[in-house]
């Protein structure tokens, strides 16, 4: 039976590597310098390159489940998210911090109608979905505001981390809330001014831009 993810293994060595060979050789020899930080859902429907027309050496990308943020605390375990937020702000030196969640997802459904008893990691991770959850019946409006809302609980959630903390009111890192309503195309932008997403071809950033405590007090539950 033919192996069509090996076939495309060896269709990117004999065909996308030669034509970028020389881009591969930089990022060896001068190392790599995204400025982005893209921390999104593990859902097979979202391809951040796709998303955001990069290539090798971009995106610096972490996914998990549902896109969510540990707590810096520890609480919940170490964690592989934890690890890479770290190492993205404090090696990496990134500029930008993208969360990115999406309509649709499986993560948030689950939180409300719960996982098989042996997914146990599954379940004690889903937990951190909970301040974002409605108490409302799961129609498709009610479960996109939920989506919408563990966003902002998540970029609530990096300022507990003191490396981003501080180089968010040092004005040397911003944080921007993305939501990719995957039927229509559209990644919506969180604007901090507004307090809402907005469809990125009607917003003047791509985010929240500056973390600004005047305009968003980091509360999930005041997003529109």
């Amino acid at each position: 039976m033919p192996d069509e993810l090996l076939d495309r293994l060896r269709k990117f060595r004999t065909e996308y590597f030669p034509a970028h060979r020389q881009e591969f050789t930089s990022l060896i020899q001068n190392g790599q310098t995204p400025k982005t930080l893209f921390l999104g859902c593990s859902d097979s429907r979202i391809v951040p390159y796709l998303l955001t027309g990069t290539g090798p050496g971009d995106l610096f990308i972490l996914r998990n489940v549902g896109a969510i943020v540990p707590p810096y605390d520890g609480s919940y375990g170490i964690h592989g998210t934890a690890a890479g937020i770290e190492f993205a702000v404090m090696q990496l030196k990134v500029s930008r911090i993208v969360v990115c969640g999406h309509s649709h997802c499986g993560a948030v459904r689950s939180a409300y109608e719960g996982v098989p008893e042996e997914a146990i990691n599954l379940s004690a991770w889903l937990e951190l979905i909970d301040e974002a959850l409605l108490p409302v019946c799961q129609t498709p409006e009610a479960l996109r505001r939920v989506e919408q809302r563990s966003v902002i609980l998540q970029l609530e959630r990096l300022m507990e981390y003191p490396m981003v903390r501080s180089q968010v009111e040092n004005k040397e890192l911003t944080l921007h809330g993305w939501y990719y309503v995957i039927e229509e195309g559209e990644v919506q932008v969180f604007d901090v001014t507004e307090g809402k997403f907005i469809p990125a071809h009607h917003a003047d950033n791509c985010g929240t831009g500056p973390y600004a405590d005047d305009h968003f007090d980091g509360d999930p539950k005041h997003v529109e």
